[in-house]
């Protein structure tokens, strides 16, 4: 599986819940989310100003997801909603590697771009390093309709949460299911 492959199977809308770990507080804290994922095309205008905004060849992008979130936490009453855009961009020496341009940041909410690995094992590894802490997720497929995802957060040196996520699928968007079809007649 590539990583295009991989933003075409997490397609649809998914509730996911979190147990994180707040390792300076010795404390867990537990998280839902309605997660939506649709793929938009390498040449659409949002992919096209995202690679211009990083000064990356829009020529070069393989394909765009829009990731839109809506949850909340045990230690907040606050809303956790927000959307972006992400947009891999391979290594030309290393095809199952490259950059991930996101239009919005997981752990700081500004634009960022992060480094991809797409493993031998399917699974997907995000590493980010933003400006006061290092990111690095790992998500995997238990099967078409149940994703996994870790994370651990690092900030001055040191580990500061650790999380684990289960994301089961509810529904096919439009574009998913288009994309299901489309393989499905290959």
């Amino acid at each position: 599986m590539d990583i295009k492959e991989f933003f075409e199977q997490s397609a649809g809308r998914w509730f996911s819940q979190r147990t994180s770990h707040h390792l300076a507080f010795k404390q867990a804290e537990n998280g839902k989310s309605n997660i939506t994922i649709e793929m938009i095309a390498a040449d659409a205008p949002e992919v096209v100003q995202l690679c211009q905004q990083y000064e990356v060849d829009p020529a070069l992008a393989l394909c765009g997801a829009r990731v839109t979130w809506d949850g909340t936490m045990d230690w907040d009453e606050e809303k956790h909603q927000g959307s972006t855009v992400l947009v891999p961009v391979a290594d030309p020496d290393k095809p199952n590697e490259g950059k991930l341009l996101r239009e919005m940041g997981y752990a700081e909410k500004a634009p960022v771009a992060g480094r991809y690995i797409m493993g031998d094992d399917q699974a997907l590894t995000l590493i980010t390093d933003y400006e006061t802490m290092y990111s690095e997720e790992r998500l995997w497929f238990a099967s078409p309709n149940l994703r996994l995802r870790t994370s651990i957060l690092k900030r001055f040196g040191g580990f500061s949460m650790a999380s684990l996520s289960s994301e089961i699928r509810m529904g096919v968007t439009k574009s998913a299911q288009e994309s299901q079809d489309a393989a499905a007649r290959a």
